[in-house]
């Protein structure tokens, strides 16, 4: 099963990401843009694979650019919580 067809398997390894981009340094601000871009780059060009995407690709295209930040911090948090 593909990590992208699961959401507590999504959740895990955007965690374990997110631990491995800590242990190097990066700040939270610095992770949270980086969620950010990825979240771009899945809204616009990856088919939602189970309900839990289609919402959150969903409320991406429907935010603003602010918006969009917030909900990127807040699946890094979620992620570092899961993992």
């Amino acid at each position: 099963m593909d990590v992208m067809e699961n959401f507590d398997r999504w959740k895990e390894f955007l965690g374990a990401q997110v631990d491995r981009a800590q242990s190097m340094g990066a700040s939270d601000e610095q992770i949270a843009q980086v969620a950010q871009k990825m979240g771009d780059f899945l809204a616009n060009k990856v088919d939602p694979k189970n309900a839990q995407e289609r919402l959150l690709r969903d409320m991406w295209s429907a935010s603003s650019e602010d918006e969009q930040h917030t909900l990127a911090r807040v699946m890094v948090k979620m992620a570092d919580q899961a993992h």
